[in-house]
């Protein structure tokens, strides 16, 4: 469209998304399905009557989604995310440094990791991937692709190390939830079991004619696949998972419980809950850290002196008690009444049984188990105050066991 600049970029997956009654919200200039309504199609598209701030028409739709993901299988198109390969003879040495996590590892492993600037502070959270000793890919949120993009180009100034964007180039297919595994099993014939295709492993199998890169991964806190798929290739592949998708209840979810499958997690997303003024501490990153492989990363010495202190500032996860109000953003929450932060992200968590969201916190006093267990919690939601569970861990599956299953 000329004035709003809509449906000018589309996944690869655009029209079938649209067949199965997919609502679009713009996302970094691509349209992403944010639910569905399967009673909807091609001629006549699902629409919002009427905004509200309490449950929209749409709340029951998002729930099914999310409870799919939960208990069964969804397919989740986010092809929308930013994709490099840094290719070289120094490439692994190059993102190695950049990122706090040892990433120059084993061949056809996946690091979560975080880059940081000299203060110890954010610049990018993502994920980097080594395909062989000279070639690494790198997956990040929409919103950061020129950010990341340039951050990798300024450190390979003068090395023998080359960044391409591939984010055009590949379809991103994500198929989460329990039964995932046995789905994709019936489409490959490369052994996708726990032993042979263990968590944060990525690797090319075969889905029909096409060869796809299929990392097991997870935004969602189950056990699921990412699949990158030549953008030729993206409709053969799709069909050839939606046609025996009915005998394993696959569902299409979109982005609206992406949202908030990731925040019952405590899973960030940057630039939403965290951005470049926060430090990998307080933001609860810094498991990332690798302070003992060679050359150390870009941060590592303020990281060290920043440990020496304790955190008055932390990230948190909070579940409002009451199952009845939403959450957005903005919320201020409460420790024995006083004011303590404020939440940057927030949604309803359908298997927790109410509104879900991470929040920072601010004290005078060090944030550990014992402050949050001794203060009596609450969070104003327009003006009504309601009792609050405040936690560090996830509040679901916080030992990672159906992840790892």
């Amino acid at each position: 469209h000329h004035k709003t600049a809509r449906n000018v970029k589309l996944s690869p997956l655009h029209h079938k998304l649209v067949e199965k009654g997919a609502y679009f919200k713009p996302v970094s200039g691509f349209e992403g399905a944010d639910w569905y309504d399967e009673e909807c199609s091609t001629t006549n598209p699902p629409t919002i009557e009427k905004l509200t701030w309490n449950r929209e028409s749409w709340f029951d739709h998002w729930e099914d989604e999310h409870i799919a993901c939960r208990d069964e299988v969804a397919l989740i198109d986010m092809s929308f995310m930013s994709k490099f390969i840094m290719q070289g003879e120094e490439a692994g040495e190059v993102l190695n440094y950049l990122s706090t996590a040892n990433v120059n590892k084993c061949e056809n492993t996946i690091s979560y990791t975080q880059w940081l600037n000299d203060e110890g502070k954010l610049e990018a959270d993502l994920t980097v991937s080594k395909l062989d000793n000279g070639t690494y890919f790198v997956v990040a949120t929409d919103t950061m692709k020129g950010h990341v993009l340039q951050w990798m180009r300024r450190h390979t100034r003068g090395r023998h190390a080359f960044v391409t964007d591939v984010t055009g180039a590949y379809a991103q297919i994500n198929i989460q939830g329990p039964k995932s595994r046995e789905l994709l099993q019936r489409l490959t014939s490369v052994d996708m079991s726990n032993d042979s295709f263990p968590f944060r492993t990525i690797r090319e199998i075969d889905i029909g004619y096409a060869r796809v890169l299929c990392a097991r991964i997870t935004y969602v806190g189950e056990l699921g696949y990412e699949l990158f798929i030549p953008t030729e290739q993206a409709i053969h592949v799709y069909e050839r998972i939606v046609n025996i998708g009915d005998d394993f209840d696959l569902k299409h979810v979109g982005l609206k419980a992406l949202n908030s499958l990731r925040l019952e997690k405590g899973y960030r997303d940057y630039g939403h809950d965290i951005d470049n003024t926060d430090d990998i501490l307080s933001a609860g990153l810094s498991f990332t850290c690798d302070f003992e492989k060679e050359n150390g990363f870009i941060g590592r010495a303020a990281v060290l002196e920043n440990k020496k202190n304790p955190l008055c500032s932390r990230l948190v996860q909070v579940l409002v008690k009451d199952p009845n109000p939403m959450i957005f953003h903005g919320e201020v929450l409460k420790r024995n009444g006083v004011p303590v932060g404020d939440i940057r992200s927030g949604s309803y968590g359908h298997s927790l049984g109410g509104a879900v969201g991470l929040a920072m916190v601010h004290s005078p006093d060090p944030i550990n188990l014992s402050y949050l267990k001794q203060g009596e919690w609450s969070i104003d939601i327009a003006g009504v105050e309601f009792p609050l569970q405040v936690s560090l861990k996830p509040l679901y599956d916080p030992k990672n066991l159906k992840i790892k299953s």
